[in-house]
């Protein structure tokens, strides 16, 4: 159509549906535009149709705004809504007005477009137009100044959404984008940040990911952001040599201008490294392009950025990271660099969004036993804990705390910040509301050193505690008692003031886990002053006792706090005797049958045991009229080291005290420290080629009785013990001196177990044996994406 045939262009407005924006306060109103190119006469010529939509934003519309006045003017300012539509309007703002806002969640804030702050450069004079596309690819053909116009120009279009799929179908377009990046980079950082920016458009929508991944715009950007890092170094080391030169020189007109010159390249190539990390992070969507970014080193590049100071870049790269720290590898990489060192500076600053991503991606990263150790050793406890007192940052800083104080070596740390004061006051701020299980958790393993549970007891502490677990019966709260009640010293003493509340806990139908907590505590309680007796008689505890020793009567973890219970108390002379005449013992050895398989059990039951036979009413009735000692003997070889020494030391008295149970011992022990050579002596067959395995009577040893009741098998000082059976004298005197070898050359040590003295009765514990170690509390979390 020749220009002199038109007359003029025709456009027409229709408005079509209404609807609200889906997170801002505003309308959304969707029109269609219809273009016509009419003749000299009037008549249509050329026509096209458009759909479009105008966004008009209401920031005044709070909860007090009249709502009819509103819509009146909306309708009133755009022409594209009727004024029949003023109803609908209505409803609409009426809608947005009580909209609830969505959940802050900065985590998953999403990176778009408008994200990024124009640069220098990037606005023009004269409007970007869809039907000039070709016009501006031409640009790109020419010098760097035009190429910077043309893909300017470009870029204008691409930030409208609606063009995109235009843009996509301009293969000649995009192909000379790739061109021109690929081989003018070096050449301008505007140039390169501008059509980096172009394909970052495209990479805010997933379905356009294939399309950068075509063209290899990834790859090229990580090349481009590594030699922009080394560029950065030269810098550094430039201005380093200037500002030496100028000290010595005593000039500072080379350096000031150095460095406005550093500041200024500095600006443009942060807005580059911001946009080409922006673009690979919308790429990591897909896990198969991280992993080779991962391959193509993308943790240290990030890791290197974090030394820079601008803040916006700063809080992408640490996104960025956060985002990889949820696969091993990338954690692995992380921690062969100096991530936690660098994320260190950065808590605490005044940047919120900032801060709060670090301490996400600390987070993560404090699920590795070896960072965790390197977030103490560069000091940043005390900064969390100064942390809590902030309400936006409090529950990330307390759960990196939290995984800090599983490690024992660090809970003792905690006593020398100002952490402990803050979490007792958050406990007790909750009132009769329930506790977030970061702090209950937190709190449950600081009660687990002895030191932060002295603090924790200071003034009303414990009494606060125990007021607040015994009203609202919670077992997390009473874990923590029961941690606290563990160490010795004046923490324990002042739980005598509680021991009534918790036994008459004990009998009651509570919540099994609670009445876990309250036995856990009493067992705990091995307080000389104590009168065990006169508690199991107050609150009728020995039935309870003995009908929860049954097997599948209750719970494992229950059954086993009896037991464990039954072993505190039996360390008094009174209710020792008190539980056997009630047939405590026999219903241990039965439970002692059932649970073999369990070493926790096997190791409680067996300290009952122990303490027992310290008292002459109970020790009777163990050796007299039960089997223990059998079963004892029977576990003095288990492969458990912790069981295997508590029945070693109950059966030194067993059989100091009885003779016939003595020489059981004696035997048992004799046997199993020279099984070898027994085994040997016993399996051998008898070779006619060694006469001397053969008596005077022509028969083999063997057929002449139990191999161990063969005096003429030991060795004297002199040689063999003669036949009547005695012993010189001087045996025991070389079996001490460690003179002697027993027979096949095992050392006389082994013999010396048998028949050697049979040992002094170990001293009375102050504390119950075998009790498990300090309890930790693990809460589980899940890192976060």
């Amino acid at each position: 159509m020749q220009a002199e045939d038109t007359r003029y262009l025709k456009r027409q407005y229709k408005g079509r549906s209404l609807d609200v924006h889906p997170t801002e306060k505003a309308l959304v109103v969707h029109y269609e535009v219809e273009a016509t190119i009419l003749g000299e006469k009037g008549d249509p010529m050329l026509g096209e149709r458009k759909e479009c939509q105008k966004i008009i934003r209401l920031k005044s519309l709070n909860f007090n705004t009249d709502i009819a006045s509103l819509a009146r003017k909306v309708v009133e300012e755009c022409r594209l809504i009727s004024p029949s539509r003023l109803p609908e309007v209505e409803q609409l703002l009426f809608y947005l007005q009580n909209r609830k806002k969505p959940a802050e969640n900065k985590e998953k804030k999403q990176i778009k477009p408008r994200d990024l702050n124009p640069f220098e450069g990037i606005e023009l004079d004269e409007e970007a137009n869809i039907n000039s596309i070709d016009e501006y690819v031409e640009f790109l053909y020419e010098e760097i100044p035009e190429k910077i116009r043309g893909a300017t120009l470009i870029l204008h279009l691409a930030r409208n959404p609606d063009n995109l799929e235009e843009l996509l179908q301009n293969e000649t377009a995009l192909v000379a984008l790739a061109r021109v990046l690929r081989e003018d980079w070096k050449q301008s950082v505007d140039l390169a940040t501008t059509i980096i920016y172009v394909f970052f458009c495209f990479s805010s929508f997933s379905q356009f990911h294939g399309l950068i991944t075509h063209y290899k715009i990834g790859a090229l950007c990580m090349n481009i952001i590594e030699h922009e890092l080394k560029r950065y170094d030269l810098w550094q080391d430039e201005l380093q040599k200037k500002a030496a030169a100028d000290i010595l020189s005593n000039l500072k007109k080379d350096y000031e201008k150095a460095l406005k010159k550093y500041h200024g390249l500095l600006a443009k190539q942060e807005q580059l490294l911001r946009v080409a990390l922006y673009l690979l992070l919308n790429l990591s969507e897909d896990t198969r392009t991280e992993l080779k970014m991962r391959n193509k080193n993308i943790v240290h590049l990030l890791v290197k950025t974090l030394d820079r100071d601008g803040e916006e870049l700063l809080v992408l790269v640490v996104s960025f990271l956060k985002k990889l720290s949820i696969f091993l590898e990338n954690k692995n990489d992380m921690a062969e660099t100096d991530t936690v060192e660098k994320l260190a500076k950065l808590v605490p600053c005044e940047h919120e969004d900032l801060l709060n991503v670090t301490l996400r991606l600390l987070l993560n990263l404090s699920f590795d036993t070896i960072l965790r150790s390197k977030m103490v050793q560069v000091g940043l406890l005390p900064k969390l804990t100064s942390l809590l007192g902030d309400e936006a940052q409090r529950q990330i800083a307390m759960c990196i705390l939290y995984h800090i104080s599983m490690d024992d070596r660090f809970k003792s740390m905690f006593a020398y910040t100002d952490c402990i004061p803050q979490v007792m006051k958050m406990l007790f701020d909750c009132g009769e509301e329930r506790i977030d299980a970061e702090l209950i958790s937190f709190c449950i393993n600081l009660a687990a050193n002895k030191r932060n549970a002295q603090i924790m007891c200071e003034g009303n502490g414990l009494k606060m505690l125990m007021k607040r677990a015994l009203k609202l019966k919670d077992p997390l709260m009473m874990k923590m008692i029961r941690n606290i009640s563990q160490h010795d010293g004046a923490s324990k003493n002042l739980f005598i003031d509680y021991v009534g509340d918790l036994a008459a806990q004990i009998g009651q139908k509570e919540e099994e886990e609670f009445v876990i907590e309250c036995l856990g505590t009493l067992s705990n309680l091995t307080i000389p002053d104590l009168d065990w007796e006169l508690v199991l008689k107050e609150y009728n505890l020995v039935p309870y006792l003995k009908d929860h020793l049954k097997p599948g009567c209750a719970e494992d973890d229950l059954i086993l706090e009896v037991v464990i219970m039954i072993g505190t108390v039996s360390m008094d002379d009174s209710c020792a005797i008190m539980l056997a005449k009630s047939g405590i013992i026999p219903a241990l050895i039965e439970l002692l049958n059932a649970q073999q398989e369990d070493d926790e059990f096997v190791c409680q039951i067996v300290y009952v045991f122990y303490q027992m036979v310290f008292h002459q009413a109970t020790r009777d009735v163990i050796i007299k009229e039960t089997q223990a000692p059998a079963y004892l003997i029977d576990l003095m070889h288990d492969k458990n080291a912790e069981i295997r020494k508590v029945c070693d030391n109950t059966l030194d008295i067993i059989a100091e005290y009885d003779v016939e149970w003595g020489k059981k011992i004696q035997s048992e022990k004799f046997r199993w420290h020279n099984s070898q050579w027994l085994e040997m002596v016993e399996n051998r067959e008898m070779d006619e080629a060694e006469p001397f395995m053969y008596g005077d009577d022509g028969e083999p040893f063997l057929q002449n009785g139990d191999i161990l009741e063969r005096p003429d098998l030991f060795y004297s000082a002199d040689g063999i013990i003669p036949a009547d059976g005695a012993i010189s004298p001087e045996f025991f005197t070389d079996y001490q001196n460690g003179d002697l070898l027993g027979p096949q050359g095992f050392h006389s040590s082994s013999l010396t177990e048998a028949y050697g003295q049979t040992g002094v009765t170990p001293a009375r514990p102050t504390t119950a044996y075998g009790f498990r170690p300090d309890e930790q509390f693990y809460y589980g979390y899940t890192a976060s994406r």
